[in-house]
């Protein structure tokens, strides 16, 4: 990296530093400082969810993908705007019903505080192992690409995060998030160029691509054991999509924070669209890599990008590109910063101490912030440590843990809006079977080499799209079994869904 490339990135810094400070005048109340006083514009919004749900990894990744695949990734992006569309329809109405904090305060009327509580829970520790351990696995090519260690770059985009999230709130993280996604997203198309450019240009590059198959759209076979085909796509997507968009108080913060239904609609509909484009983007990306003869076979699939921008991008973009990680980054760090903070003000302090009082709140929220921003760098920095002394399966292992428990949440939900036998305990026993059985599927193949569990083989062999609609299914089914033990009373319809 030049000098020049420094200056850049440090000037990113600043830039999202400012935000911070400037977003923290006048806030008054946790609601200020967790929903961004309900005014945030739909725009703002929608950028932010593309941003929070692209990781360094990702922009790392993706070309990788396009470089040795084809264009078949879209159809789970495909999926995911079809999650999003009946989210849209199907959830948000309800969370707009009343004044809701958090995506899980809906569950409490429906089955009790321990219930929400169980929710939250749930929803705090997935969100800290799954993303300490993205926190760790993006600032591994942001060191490849400057020069830093690993625990310092895990150091330096945790501590900047930091800060302007603890001063600015949701407000700051919504903001910040729009800078970042217009930075990497410049860097993606200023690399296309280029690497179009080394090819011989766009026409080329796109001619040799398609005749290698890797503008290929659609995979039409019906294999669960295949990752990226449209079935799975569509169907694996969608439920993915569904989860954690109309679940998951990381996102659900956000859509609370517009200023009516239409807007989170609008917000949450239009990110999908985004998203297609953005992983359209970083597919092309790769394949003029590839058509460049720039990624070689012999090359893992995640050094090609970061390898691109080392050795062929000129000095000062080289800078630009590698702020869009740091982007990247950060903003998934600002992302569970403030939504773990939220979740542990709103759905258990206030459970425990009966403290409603919103200027306390606020106080409090910027406390959990804290404790939350260096508890994630802190679990950065042990999977780092951990992974180095055990060749690194650890990072893989950790990074299912959202496909674990996501189909637990999005299948609470379905219960609570289609199951009028179901009650509170029937939904805690359901999360706790459906966990520990997808605790199963998804360390199904390394569980099967040891002796006596080897017909775990085929279900090792399920393809990750798969996890959630098989989690939800088992949560749905068990926690209608256990409906029908006796002494349970049927309920009136619930309101949950939003109808």
């Amino acid at each position: 990296m030049t000098p020049l490339d420094l200056v850049v990135i440090a000037l990113y810094f600043a830039v999202t530093l400012g935000i911070g400070l400037w977003t923290s005048r006048r806030q008054e109340t946790a609601g200020d400082y967790f929903l961004g006083a309900r005014n945030l514009p739909a725009w703002a919004v929608l950028l932010s969810i593309v941003a929070t749900e692209t990781s360094a990894l990702t922009v790392i990744s993706v070309p990788g993908v396009g470089a040795r695949g084809s264009l078949v990734f879209l159809q789970l992006a495909f999926g995911y705007l079809v999650g999003r569309t009946l989210v849209a329809i199907w959830l948000l109405p309800g969370y707009f019903r009343g004044e809701q904090e958090t995506a899980y305060a809906r569950l409490e009327s429906r089955f009790g505080t321990g219930t929400r509580r169980l929710v939250s829970v749930v929803f705090l520790a997935t969100r800290f192992l799954g993303d300490g351990v993205r926190i760790y696995a993006g600032a591994i090519p942001l060191a490849l690409v400057t020069g830093w260690s690993v625990p310092l770059s895990i150091v330096a985009m945790g501590g900047v995060t930091l800060v302007y999230t603890w001063f600015g709130g949701l407000k700051a993280v919504v903001w910040a998030d729009v800078v970042q996604l217009a930075v990497y997203l410049a860097g993606g198309v200023a690399a296309l160029c280029i690497a179009w450019q080394l090819a011989g240009g766009a026409g080329a590059a796109l001619q040799a691509a398609a005749a290698a198959g890797k503008l290929r759209l659609i995979d039409p076979a019906i294999d669960l054991t295949s990752t990226y085909t449209l079935l799975g796509g569509l169907v694996g997507g969608a439920m993915l999509s569904a989860a954690s968009h109309g679940t998951d108080h990381l996102i659900v913060q956000r859509l609370l924070a517009t200023r009516s239904l239409r807007d989170a609609r609008v917000a949450l509909v239009g990110s999908g669209i985004v998203v297609i484009l953005q992983f359209l983007l970083f597919l092309l990306v790769g394949s003029a890599i590839w058509a460049a003869h720039l990624a070689p076979e012999g090359l893992v699939a995640d050094r090609i990008f970061p390898r691109f921008i080392v050795e062929h991008l000129p000095t000062g973009l080289a800078g630009v590109v590698v702020a869009g990680i740091l982007a990247a980054a950060m903003s998934t760090i600002s992302s569970s910063i403030n939504a773990l903070a939220s979740s542990m003000t709103h759905d258990l302090y206030v459970g425990w101490t009966g403290r409603r009082d919103p200027a306390h709140l606020l106080v409090v929220g910027r406390l959990f912030s804290a404790v939350w921003g260096i508890g994630l760098i802190g679990g950065a920095l042990f999977f780092q440590r951990y992974a180095s002394a055990n060749d690194t399966p650890v990072v893989v292992l950790a990074l299912s843990v959202a496909s674990i428990t996501y189909g637990a949440l999005l299948g609470t939900y379905l219960l609570a809006a289609r199951w009028p036998r179901a009650r509170g305990r029937d939904v805690v026993g359901a999360v706790g079977v459906t966990v520990l059985a997808m605790l199963v599927v998804v360390f199904a193949r390394s569980l099967a080499a040891t002796p006596g569990l080897e017909w775990l083989q085929p279900v090792g062999r399920l393809a990750w799209p798969w996890y959630v609609p098989l989690g939800t299914l088992l949560a749905v089914g068990s926690g209608m079994v256990l409906s029908y033990l006796p002494g349970r009373a049927i309920l009136p319809p619930s309101r949950v869904s939003g109808r």
